[in-house]
């Protein structure tokens, strides 16, 4: 029933640093796409003053997270729920302290990028509640982040365009100008190993 990602493990402690920095003090953060939970896990035991909210749009995802949950000890990792990105109308909760969303820009259509932003429009109310997304971008046209083209990375992208056309490593300026279009600005852009980014967006 647990789902394991092996990324998470080598990922896990850098997302924890600069979260430290960006999430809020108290309150409750929205994770979106929670894939396997580990992460869900790890950030809960983490940052025990904030009430964690996992959630995915796959079955056997949330029967992983839910199993995680189970060996959970602490009180504030919440029952995962049924969350499609694509979909934010549908979001709940209808309000949140932040929102987390790890790998999935993407290997997801570019319709869950775009709700992923009006769903946050929706639930972020205050003005420094942030966004903050982690995975792999494009940046200058095909550049990689963070600064050299990446052959492993540019592999990467055709080989999830070959799974799915609608799949691929997205440009950091169409991210930008989405967050625009529903009232956010990036506010940060952390480095972060094997080529990803973290991008913290904030209502403009």
């Amino acid at each position: 029933m647990k789902k394991h990602a092996p990324a998470t493990l080598r990922n896990r402690e850098a997302i924890a640093a600069v979260l430290a920095g960006e999430l809020p003090q108290s309150g409750l953060v929205l994770e979106i796409a929670s894939g396997s939970g580990e992460h869900a896990l790890f950030l809960a035991d983490r940052f025990p003053a904030l009430d964690w909210q996992p959630s995915d749009p796959d079955g056997e995802a949330i029967a992983s997270i839910s199993a995680y949950r189970a060996e959970y000890p602490g009180a504030n990792l919440r029952a995962a729920m049924v969350i499609d990105a694509s979909a934010p109308a549908n979001w709940e909760p209808k309000s949140a302290d932040a929102i987390v969303c790890i790998n999935m820009v993407h290997i997801s259509p570019w319709e869950a990028a775009a709700g992923l932003f009006e769903g946050a429009a929706q639930i972020l109310s205050g003005r420094d509640l942030p966004l903050i997304l982690y995975g792999p971008y494009f940046e200058q046209g095909t550049e990689v982040a963070p600064s050299n083209p990446a052959p492993s990375n540019i592999a990467f992208d055709e080989n999830l365009r070959a799974r799915d056309p609608r799949w691929g490593i997205r440009q950091l300026g169409d991210m930008d100008a989405l967050a625009k279009a529903h009232g956010f600005a990036r506010t940060a852009r952390h480095v972060m190993p094997a080529n990803n980014l973290m991008l913290v967006y904030r209502r403009a």
